[in-house]
């Protein structure tokens, strides 16, 4: 399911308006949105491989999702909703932290996104939606930092900001 829209934001993330999410995208206009961190119990991350339709980040490793809330719509909730209709896990997320980050692609498209994190715990295999990802794996934080290290570029820009900048919470919470 594509959702169009996503909620402008200020850096303090109170809502100033709502925008198609393509128009956000090629105009670099900061918005909410959110990534989930899912661990299992031995304490591994789920990582989906991002399809390679998607209009920015195709073929990506990155979290096990990561989205856009819906105007109206809680965050946390929009979270859970989205975490089973992209990899068909049903868990409650709990929030972890939030941080602004911009980058550009190669095609134009601007994220400059306020996102939320959350974490899961499951031990479900993921179901998933090939509009969303096409491969996924669990993988121990440590062989996670190797890989991240040895191959930055197999990943999506946020994640490795996430795994970069808060990696004593996650650690943590892992």
């Amino acid at each position: 399911m594509s959702y169009s829209q996503v909620i402008l934001v200020d850096e303090n993330d109170h809502e100033i308006g709502v925008m198609e999410k393509l128009q956000a995208h090629r105009e670099g206009k900061l918005h909410r949105a959110f990534s989930v961190l899912v661990f299992n119990s031995k304490g591994e991350i789920l990582l989906q491989k991002r399809a390679d339709k998607k209009y920015h980040s195709p073929g990506l490793w990155t979290n096990a999702c990561c989205s856009h809330p819906q105007p109206l719509e809680e965050t946390a909730k929009s979270a859970s909703r989205r975490l089973q209709e992209e990899i068909g896990i049903i868990a409650e997320t709990e929030f972890l932290f939030s941080f602004i980050y911009k980058t550009e692609f190669k095609n134009g498209m601007i994220e400059n996104e306020y996102d939320h994190v959350f974490t899961a715990r499951s031990n479900q295999l993921p179901k998933l939606n090939p509009e969303e990802a096409s491969d996924w794996r669990y993988i121990s934080l440590e062989e996670l930092e190797k890989d991240l290290e040895a191959r930055p570029d197999h990943y999506t820009f946020w994640f490795k900001v996430i795994m970069e900048m808060y990696r004593p919470a996650i650690f943590q919470n892992g």
